[in-house]
């Protein structure tokens, strides 16, 4: 039996397993280093399938890594689990209507991510042990990556630093493989504290902090004007200082995230940033402190490995929708804006493409690989990874086309047939690529000579000082 055929059945076997797992996390919804529950799931599985799990890497209870064989080559495959803050929605509808209002959502995918890349893991040591092919897989149960940096943390602790390989995937509207980089990202509070006192009665005894967290909003926009353009800034306000009004607010606190196509210039733009912090202390009279929440470095993409995983992307082909998947990628269509439809065609240049969307509402068809200078505007903690061990990472359609990412939409299309079959083409091109390579290491010598070529003499440098730790999100 061919490789293809043999890996689609091993996962195929086991999609009713896969898909209740990926259903299950999904109504777990954690947050940033509270996955516990979705970890524990996961655990489970790998421990039924004999991979030796081990568990609290880097200090976080919720990472893990599971790992079958011995030898080389060490492939390892990332799986995400965290859920967002503020995007609990139904599952299943095309309106906006809260689960929990306020509550988390998958509004990410990563209820797939973590359960597909587990699926090809699997598929991965049961393919190995029946073909006798010497070396280990690992499956590396990665917590909080959006805005918690999880694999950064690991990373910084020597988590990968044995790997020969590394894949992963994303959930998302289109089937490609990863041909650019992402941006660098550094993430800190600015915690101002001043004096409290009445505002109409002594307002001159006051120092406001609020004001000094307005007035450092208003320079991070002038400054917006002086950086590259590829640069981005982002803020919100985490303690407006109470809820009086009549009180000078003594205490106040604003996140910063920076964003840039390197890590240095993210670090050389967020230095400027601290000096407008310190400037709107001098004019408040106030103080502050900069708090290092995380950074993720640029992701590096490997090509020998890139161009592996989408011939064996292409070689699967896209999943089929029926009639009831493409009605309601259709109906989710119809709730997207104007500027969002067109926003999302004109990322299709192909007319046949762009046809199969009219048609079905959904991208069915394998993206030709583009290598490209030009990074996503997104970021992600696998460019930790990709530093530290050649990387290649594809993306699967689990939603409609144009489906926004972090949106109602990608949270109610989370337990649908449309996630479930992309999870399941994601679980098979990562478990193909994996097979080839302990097949063929000689790829994966190949991998590594060129990933040491584009870094240029560089090593990683983890964009997490020291001595912060891992911490939920405050």
């Amino acid at each position: 039996m061919a490789c293809k055929e043999k890996i689609s059945m091993l996962i195929d076997g086991k999609k009713e397993l896969y898909e209740r797992a990926s259903d299950s996390i999904w109504d777990y919804a954690e947050t940033r280093f509270e996955e516990y529950r979705s970890a524990e799931l996961l655990c489970k599985i790998l421990r039924e399938e004999g991979f030796e799990v081990t568990t609290g890497l880097a200090g976080m209870q919720t990472a893990f890594v599971g790992s079958f064989g011995s030898g080389e080559p060490v492939i390892g495959i990332l799986g995400e689990f965290d859920a967002l803050f503020d995007l609990s929605q139904v599952a299943g509808i095309t309106e906006k209507k809260p689960l929990v209002p306020g509550g988390s959502g998958h509004g990410c995918g990563h209820n797939a991510l973590g359960v597909g890349a587990l699926a090809a893991a699997v598929a991965v040591k049961d393919y190995r042990k029946e073909h006798q092919l010497s070396g280990t897989v690992r499956y590396y149960g990665c917590p909080a990556e959006e805005v918690g940096s999880g694999k950064a943390f690991m990373a910084r602790e020597g988590v990968f630093d044995d790997l020969d390989a590394a894949l992963s995937w994303h959930p998302g509207d289109m089937n490609e493989v990863w041909g650019c980089s992402s941006l660098a990202v550094t993430q800190a509070y600015f915690k101002f504290s001043g004096i409290s006192s009445h505002a109409a009665a002594a307002p001159q005894l006051g120092r406001s902090a609020l004001d000094a967290v307005e007035l450092m909003n208003v320079g991070a926009n002038y400054l917006r004007e002086h950086v590259i353009p590829e640069a981005r800034i982002h803020y919100a306000i985490t303690n407006a200082g109470g809820l009086s009004p009549n009180v000078v607010q003594a205490n106040a606190e604003v996140l910063y995230v920076v964003r840039a196509p390197k890590f240095r210039q993210a670090k050389e733009i967020f230095d400027r940033v601290v000096k407008i912090a310190n400037g709107a202390a001098l004019m408040t009279g106030t103080a502050f402190e900069t708090v290092i929440d995380s950074g993720y470095t640029d992701y590096i993409p490997n090509d020998t490995l890139s161009r592996l995983m989408s011939e064996k992307m292409k070689e699967l082909g896209p999943w089929q929708a029926d009639g009831e998947e493409i009605g309601f990628a259709k109906e989710i269509g119809e709730t997207l804006t104007a500027t969002q439809k067109a926003t999302a065609n004109a990322r299709v240049r192909d007319r046949e493409e762009l046809g199969v969307i009219r048609e079905t509402g959904i991208a069915g068809f394998v993206s030709p690989y583009q290598k490209s200078d030009t990074p996503m505007p997104g970021s992600t903690d696998v460019g930790d990874v990709s530093w530290i061990v050649p990387t290649a990472q594809c993306s699967a359609v689990t939603q409609a086309f144009g489906t926004p990412g972090h949106s109602w939409q990608v949270v109610s299309q989370g337990k649908s047939g449309i996630c479930h079959k992309g999870m399941l083409l994601a679980a098979k091109t990562i478990a193909l690529t994996a097979a080839e390579l302990f097949e063929h290491p000689e790829i994966v010598s190949r991998a590594r000579e060129e990933w040491k070529e584009t870094l240029h003499g560089e090593s990683y440098l983890c964009p997490i000082p020291p001595e912060v730790k891992p911490a939920a999100l405050r």
